[in-house]
């Protein structure tokens, strides 16, 4: 049975790119009559407050957007928000640690502005690591180690990364793409990347759905399930929304951007639904459509490859009911 997620970060407030992937992903599993799961990746505390989840939640709720497992809705491989599972990710770190996947990595962020200037590896993940503790000797590592408490990194294997994404088709890495990249920071916090593959691999997903901006990350992620002995899913990236500026959306481009506030000005889910799905090409026109209504419709061929830019017009819309 295929299990897909919406998995938000609760930083801030749901905006409708948000809304359109966590759409097009429900849209996926309700039409293979598979599971749905919300999972709020909270595990940095200090950005994600409560009020954004609940509100975040209830967003979700109000276009239409329900799951089988998830806040609200419990299930068999509860908690289902990172905050609550650090245990799982500290067992992880242990046995890629103890299988000598791992190094400690004593540089400072002063260090690694240096690399601002060099070639980006992964374009979300900023220049790549040039593995500058990587052969430390067990000397140099005791002496740094009185300075400063080190973060940990994953030593990328000498080999390439390939799959087929399920909208932007074959995809190639090669071999050290990015670099070595953090899977623990120095205060003790476990990165996204490893916390995502444990939290997919142990709820049992077969599908990851969400933005392009991930796109990169995925080489990564799919080492460390390699590495852990974890199947992989398949992986799904959606291009994302951009204003009439050809900008990520972001609060320059009104107050239209948010659930809350379309939600405020009295505009009803099934508008925002249609726009959702007409610039998603699952309809030819931006017409009223409750969620359930597009299953049938829903096709990954329909999505464009492209990210999709939102006129004024259409962003105007949104304001007014």
């Amino acid at each position: 049975m295929i299990r897909g997620r919406f998995a938000p970060t609760p930083s801030g407030e749901c905006h409708i790119g948000n809304a359109r992937t966590a759409l097009l992903a429900w849209l996926q599993v309700r039409q293979a009559g598979g599971e749905f799961v919300l999972r709020l990746e909270d595990i940095d505390r200090a950005r994600c407050k409560p009020v954004y989840a609940k509100q975040m939640i209830n967003d979700l709720l109000w276009l239409g957007i329900d799951w089988d497992e998830g806040p609200g809705a419990s299930g068999p491989y509860a908690p289902y928000e990172q905050s609550e599972r650090t245990h799982k990710y500290q067992r992880a770190f242990d046995q890629l640690n103890e299988e000598g996947w791992l190094y400690p990595c004593y540089c400072r962020r002063k260090d690694l502005k240096a690399l601002a200037n060099a070639p980006h590896g992964l374009l979300s993940e900023g220049p790549a690591y040039p593995g500058i503790c990587r052969h430390l000797t067990p000397e140099e590592r005791k002496i740094k180690a009185k300075e400063k408490q080190p973060s940990y990194r994953f030593a990328l294997p000498d080999k390439p990364v390939h799959f087929n994404d399920g909208i932007m088709g074959e995809q190639f890495y090669p071999a050290g793409s990015g670099g070595d990249f953090v899977v623990r920071r120095a205060d003790g916090f476990m990165s996204y990347q490893l916390a995502v593959v444990v939290d997919d691999a142990g709820m049992r997903m077969t599908d990851v759905f969400r933005g392009a901006d991930l796109l990169d990350s995925t080489p990564r992620q799919i080492l460390l399930y390699q590495a852990l002995s974890l199947p992989v899913p398949r992986f799904i990236h959606v291009p994302l929304l951009y204003g009439p500026d050809g900008r990520r959306l972001s609060k320059r481009h009104g107050t239209a951007i948010t659930i809350h506030n379309i939600r405020s000005a009295g505009v009803q889910p099934e508008k925002v639904v249609g726009i959702l799905a007409y610039i998603s090409g699952l309809i030819d026109r931006p017409e009223a459509v409750k969620a359930k209504e597009l299953v049938s419709e829903f096709n990954l061929i329909k999505i464009p490859k492209q990210p999709v830019v939102l006129s004024m017009p259409m962003l105007r819309s949104l304001s007014h009911a």
